[in-house]
């Protein structure tokens, strides 16, 4: 590992809070979440590239007609290394998501705010948090004159806020040339503020929309009607015993076991003395990848077909997320291994490898045979109002880079 190139990285301070403040005063919100798209942020980043000297930069946007341009956009760069076959990819993503109220920020989120080492504004940890790290160590690579063993690739894509069909879904599927078979994939989007968690495992994930049937009546004669609220609360109730018939747990998650969890009730009637007709509720299930998704599916209808025996209603599941978990990383992989040592030697702390309830896009590399890690040292205030980062953690993440690259 060139000292050079750590000692360069410890004095790009700098160049961090002046990448964070012009990305962050560059919104990127997809259409889906009522933007004009990432291309003036990419356009920016692109530009940022050249000028640090690369040259093997290349876009593979994605069409989409609801966004100025038509494109969605994703920028493919590499510097090359000895051994030109091989690549350690750094994947982040461009795209944001909104402020939210305005209200409960402290400040404009769209303009940097520096506090010390705190830096506030929307996207500085989600995911400035791992562009400007694999930005920073591109320059100190540069400017050090190194040459890593392998190369380094940075991959920026769109739409990970909006399910990535656009960003990594549509790299992958269309461009899968780009990548080798030896290549080393890490997606530095989540993590701990320890830096000690490394996810290499996903839950399956089922979101459910129930909608419980009745019939609606004045509350002073409810024998005329069907109460579709005592029927859902009911339903709700009977989906504990979901932990029963999945008991397995799994060591590397945290909760180990399956979570069924009952969340959202829309309003059904706004007046007290009116039994109601139609109830909707929903249920957030994060599954052990041992179990299938189907099979989850398949106990709710039998809950389901239970109520409406029970209670007289008509019940009409719908799922609105349904995503069966892709495979693990192995724990001794080459790229869990190279990180481990590279986070021990940057921050003195012994790394765990780990499962997650939520979603990353390392599930498309997963699912296409790719080893990939998610990992970077993360404040936890994603999508927040007043989202934080730190310039010290950023310059420690693009050491740890450097050293799975040099590894």
């Amino acid at each position: 590992m060139p000292n050079a190139v750590l000692e360069r990285i410890d004095s790009l301070g700098p160049e961090v809070v002046a990448l964070q403040r012009a990305l962050v005063a560059i919104p990127a919100l997809g259409p889906d979440n009522d933007g004009q798209g990432e291309t003036a942020k990419a356009d920016f980043l692109e530009r940022h590239l050249r000028a640090l000297g690369l040259t093997d930069i290349l876009r593979l946007d994605a069409p989409d007609a609801r966004v100025p341009g038509g494109l969605r956009p994703n920028i493919l760069a590499r510097i090359p290394g000895r051994d030109t076959a091989r690549t350690l990819w750094i994947i982040s993503h461009i795209d944001i998501v909104p402020p939210g109220n305005p209200e409960l920020w402290e400040s404009d989120p769209y303009e940097l705010k520096v506090d010390g080492d705190i830096l506030v504004g929307r996207g500085v940890e989600d995911n400035h948090g791992g562009i400007v790290p694999s930005l920073v160590l591109a320059k100190a690579l540069l400017d050090a004159g190194a040459t890593p063993p392998m190369n380094l690739g940075l991959l920026l894509v769109a739409d990970e806020e909006t399910g990535s069909a656009y960003g990594l879904g549509h790299v992958v599927a269309e461009h899968a040339e780009q990548f080798g078979p030896d290549d080393l994939f890490l997606v530095p989007d989540f993590g701990v503020p320890d830096s000690s968690l490394m996810e290499v495992a996903e839950k399956s994930m089922l979101w459910l929309k129930v909608e419980v049937f009745g019939r609606q009546c004045h509350a002073s004669t409810p024998e005329q009607g069907v109460n579709t609220l005592v029927a859902a609360a009911d339903f709700i109730l009977r989906t504990r015993r979901l932990h029963e018939e999945f008991p397995a747990t799994d060591p590397l998650f945290s909760p180990a076991h399956s979570t069924f969890s009952p969340t959202r009730k829309d309003a059904n009637v706004p007046n007290v003395n009116t039994i109601p007709g139609h109830d909707v509720f929903y249920v957030d299930c994060r599954v052990l990848p041992g179990y299938a998704v189907a099979d989850v599916l398949d106990a709710f209808g039998r809950i389901a077909a239970e109520i409406e025996a029970e209670h007289g209603v008509r019940i009409v599941r719908t799922p609105i997320q349904s995503e069966q978990a892709a495979p693990a990383t192995p724990v001794d992989s080459e790229i869990v291994r190279r990180l481990s040592a590279a986070i021990q030697a940057v921050y003195g702390v012994t790394p765990a490898p780990a499962g997650i309830g939520g979603g990353t896009v390392a599930a498309i590399l997963r699912r296409a045979g790719r080893d990939a890690v998610v990992w970077s040292t993360c404040e936890h205030f994603a999508h927040q109002p007043n989202e934080r980062s730190r310039i010290s953690t950023q310059l420690g993440d693009a050491k740890v880079m450097a050293r799975v690259l040099f590894a």
